[in-house]
């Protein structure tokens, strides 16, 4: 049996939160936010399609750092597999908190190599992404327990 964080917890985890999805295809973009607003209706997603588009929000919201997601959902293949190594890589080279970021990337690949080399950058997950829309929602529901019910997420204050 998971552990459930108490009721306070799980409503800090989702004060304010937001998912920031790097995604390219439309058709993925699609399936994930419909599953989000479905299993995760308290998170308002973000999308950016490129590490250029990643790059710009994560400046800006380094200037607000209320404003910046709890999660990141990152499709490794953006088109190219070096695409998405290098929006790992500028997270993971930033300044705290963004460099803690809990950074799941999303494949359709499951090759083991792809696999081993996201962890060994700092990924927080890896995940094959579903292929029928059933799947997603069942994702999502795994991505809430753990994600938002079961740890507990660091809480981003203004610095004034």
């Amino acid at each position: 049996m998971a552990y459930i964080q108490d009721k306070d917890t799980v409503r800090a985890n989702f004060k304010g939160a937001r998912i920031l999805v790097v995604e390219d295809n439309d058709d993925y973009w699609l399936l994930i936010r419909q599953a989000i607003a479905q299993v995760l209706p308290e998170v308002s997603p973000i999308r950016a399609t490129s590490y250029e588009e990643t790059h710009d929000l994560l400046v800006e919201w380094a200037r607000d750092e209320w404003e910046m997601p709890k999660l990141v959902l990152l499709d490794l293949y953006l088109p190219e597999r070096s695409q998405g190594w290098k929006v790992l890589a500028h997270i993971r080279e930033m300044d705290p908190p963004f460099n803690q970021l809990p950074v799941v990337l999303l494949s359709s690949s499951s090759e083991n190599a792809d696999i081993t080399e996201a962890y060994n950058r700092g990924g927080s997950a890896y995940l094959v992404k579903p292929t029928v829309f059933p799947d997603w929602i069942e994702y999502f529901k795994q991505l809430r327990s753990y994600w938002w019910e079961t740890v507990t997420l660091p809480t981003m204050r203004p610095s004034f």
